[in-house]
Order: structure tokens, then sequence, then C-alpha cells
């Protein structure tokens, strides 16, 4: 299954459209940008929820702010990169590295973006078999969808069949 249908031909089109423009220029000109389309979703099996480990996955750049490096949010072609902590943090000891949303929200309540302690009451209710006691953080921003495909969901991926999971709940900024 393609993440992403005709890989190739987006890279191709990437690379001599806005990379090119963003090399010539130093400009992120959207406007120009190759969205990549499917013309279906990549899915799998369903599953119940009750009976599986879930992974917690966000697009939040959310960090240890004591221990671990932030993404590198000031990048124009992205941080492709992972960091991850304990599914039990504190919200206090989190930073969001990632320039490309309003952090308004996600300074007043940090569930909207990490809804760990939610998962946690989901867990002890039993509406969710188990949860991987880790977190996966990403910065969502990343136009060179190429290279996501190949760098950062094959490390997500290995992680979470480290961990075991069954699901993921991926949690977008």
């Amino acid at each position: 299954m393609e993440i992403i249908e005709n890989l190739e031909a987006w890279e191709a089109e990437y690379k001599s459209t806005w990379l090119a423009h963003y090399n010539e220029t130093g400009e992120t000109n959207w406007k120009i940008y190759p969205k990549p389309t499917n013309t279906s979703a990549p899915s799998g099996k369903g599953i119940d929820l009750s009976q599986s480990r879930l992974i917690l996955i966000t697009t939040s750049g959310g960090y240890l702010k004591d221990s671990q490096a932030p993404f590198d949010a000031d990048d124009d072609l992205g941080d492709y990169s992972i960091r991850t902590f304990p599914m039990s943090t504190s919200f206090n000891v989190l930073g969001y590295s990632h320039s490309h949303y309003d952090h308004t929200d996600v300074n007043k309540d940090p569930q909207v973006l990490l809804p760990l302690r939610h998962l946690e009451e989901f867990a002890a209710e039993g509406m969710i078999g188990e949860l991987v006691p880790t977190v996966v953080s990403y910065m969502g921003y990343q136009p060179d969808a190429a290279r996501t495909v190949r760098e950062t969901i094959p490390a997500i991926v290995d992680f979470a069949l480290a961990e075991k999971a069954h699901a993921a709940l991926l949690v977008p900024a």
C-alpha cells in the first residue's frame, strides 16, 4: 500500500517547482506547492480499542524542555526527526517547537494536542485496553512529503512496532 500515490512523480514536481523556487529566492511560496493527492486512503482493518494497545502520536512539535533538543522550527525545509516522552509527563515540562500553528489553544489547554490525561482516563475506564507508555512527537511542518514517507513515518512505525502497538491515535497540530 502506498502512503502517497506516485511518490516519485510528486517528488520530481516538488523539486522542480516549490523547492527550486525556494532555493532561488529563499521564499516559501505555497501557491506553487504541489499537494500530494491520493485516489484512496491508506488504511488497515478495524480493531476493538478496548482490547488494543494504543500509541499516541502528535504533530505538535512537543518535547521535554529540560532534556531534549527542540525541533528546528526555523528551518523552512522542515525537521523530520521525532521525539519521545512518557505518557505520564507533566505538561509543565513540555515545550512546543513548531512555528506553523497558533499556540494559543495549546498554551491554554495542552490536551487539545496531547490528550494524555484523557487517554489515561479512557484506559482506566476500559475504553482503551492499554496505552503505550511513550508518546511519539514530531513537527508536522514537513514540506518534503517524500522525505516524510522515507524518514519520519518509518521511524514512527518502527517505534510503534517495538512498543507492540495495535493502533495509533494521530493528533495533528
